[in-house]
């Protein structure tokens, strides 16, 4: 449920729904419906917010969703890496739990500081991204079918059709009985067939 709920605020015109919208667009309940936008919020996948002038709650696909999403989630790796480190001082410094807690901590710190500089580094590029051309439209210079991710018709050989293959079929002749072969004889009678022979005993 949490994936329609998702789906169909992402595909909304505005990117926003109430729950009552949701209710009627995927036919469920509404404790269906909240029970979803909980668990998506929780995710910071969607964000709540009030209507203007009402008390009803509306469910919003922000425009840089993805970029709150990840950087939300260093908050959960601090934690991590705190308890980690109460944990390696727990089990005592040198010991084989100790050292597995501490290098899970050193990869949920590479991990966070990676995913930063990875947020920075798209948060500057989609500041200064230009609109692009519609979906399914090819960009200038592009050919026919390159945006929708289909190649284009290929050009025709210039000797199709002069090949052996290609000449066409005369017409017999008239009175001729049509040729029924279907390629060379090898000689011999199909499997299982004799022809002109007698059974009977050997001639003696």
């Amino acid at each position: 449920m949490p994936a329609r709920i998702f789906a169909a605020v992402m595909a909304s015109e505005e990117g926003v729904l109430t729950s009552a919208e949701l209710v009627e667009t995927l036919r469920v309940s509404p404790a269906a419906v909240s029970g979803a936008i909980r668990y998506l919020t929780q995710v910071n996948l969607v964000s709540r917010e009030r209507e203007p002038g009402s008390r009803r709650e509306r469910y919003r696909f922000n425009d840089d969703q993805w970029y709150i999403s990840f950087t939300r989630r260093n908050e959960i790796l601090l934690r991590w890496e705190s308890t980690l480190r109460t944990g390696v001082e727990a089990v005592g410094p040198g010991t084989p739990a100790a050292r597995r807690l501490d290098e899970t901590l050193v990869f949920l710190e590479f991990l966070r500081k990676e995913i930063s500089q990875i947020m920075e580094r798209w948060h500057a590029r989609n500041a200064e991204r230009p609109a692009g051309p519609a979906m399914g439209a090819p960009a200038p210079g592009e050919p026919a079918g390159a945006a929708a991710g289909t190649a284009p018709a290929p050009t025709p050989r210039a000797d199709a059709g002069t090949g052996p293959a290609a000449r066409p079929r005369t017409a017999p002749e008239a009175g001729a009985a049509p040729d029924t072969s279907t390629g060379p004889r090898t000689g011999g009678a199909p499997d299982g067939v004799t022809r002109g022979r007698r059974e009977g005993p050997a001639e003696g």
